[in-house]
């Protein structure tokens, strides 16, 4: 009975900064001046070119910084595994370093670089990076590879290297022992790592609108400009709140569906 006294603070944090705001959210997508209304909720809904075609784009902008993130930190994680916890911790840290700086701040700094650092580099001031997707997903990779390159850390590095000099010992080369043991082992890892970054990429809005250049719109955007014009008037409450109900439940599917491939996280996966 004692220790669920300590669960108590953590049932308030929820209640005050999940259920509060998702009872709000509910309320305005069906409430439009104080009246009962689904017209602005089936509206929104049905609304396929300027609302779904956007969550569309974002899942795929979203994908594609998963699966570039995944290709470029495994390698990344597999040799800090295979490291001195010291040398691998002190390399981990200089990933992380950057994240200390404030996300705005950072997302800012490649603005000027885009912008200004590379056509004066070139000798073409006229030009801009900015503005195209892949202006937009080499910033998403910047600022969500450490998300990946952790878990994947920390799962490789808890292998057992005797299973490795197991299957060397059994006559499977480097290329066979990496596909039938290393990466079965690192699923949980890789699943952790897709979870970290798909959900905060697909919900991004300070990105597409700093990087995008106000050209390239993301569904986060979308939410925000739904709530706030960018003329500083308040925008359309139900709308907004319609766009951010879809935007869960796509989360909550986007989570159950890598939580199904990620049966077996205390065991660390199973050796084909």
């Amino acid at each position: 009975m004692k220790r669920k006294v300590f669960a108590y603070p953590y049932i308030v944090w929820m209640i005050l900064f999940i259920v509060v705001p998702m009872f709000f959210i509910f309320y305005y997508a069906v409430n439009v001046g104080g009246q009962f209304t689904l017209t602005k909720f089936w509206s929104t809904l049905t609304d396929v070119k300027n609302n779904w075609l956007v969550l569309w784009n974002s899942i795929v902008i979203a994908l594609k910084t998963t699966a570039i993130c995944l290709i470029i930190a495994y390698p990344i994680a597999y040799i800090l595994s295979n490291m001195k916890k010291s040398v691998a911790g002190f390399i981990s840290l200089l990933f992380f370093v950057p994240m200390w700086m404030n996300f705005i701040l950072r997302t800012y700094s490649w603005y000027a670089i885009l912008e200004y650092f590379i056509p004066g580099l070139i000798g073409k001031p006229e030009v801009s990076f900015t503005g195209t997707e892949f202006s937009v997903l080499l910033v998403l990779v910047y600022d969500f590879l450490p998300f990946m390159i952790l878990p994947l850390y920390n799962t490789l590095s808890k292998i057992d290297k005797s299973l490795i000099e197991a299957s060397r010992d059994l006559g499977a080369n480097p290329v066979k022992t990496f596909f039938r043991v290393v990466l079965p082992l690192s699923v949980p890892g890789i699943v952790s790592g897709i979870t970290m970054v798909f959900v905060p990429a697909i919900t991004t809005f300070t990105v597409p609108f700093i990087i995008g250049n106000g050209v390239f719109t993301l569904y986060g955007s979308k939410i925000d400009e739904a709530f706030h014009q960018a003329t500083g008037v308040v925008g359309d409450y139900a709308v907004g709140s319609t766009l951010s109900i879809i935007l869960v439940i796509c989360v909550l599917i986007s989570t159950l569906i890598m939580n199904y491939f990620d049966k077996d996280k205390e065991s660390g996966g199973q050796v084909l």
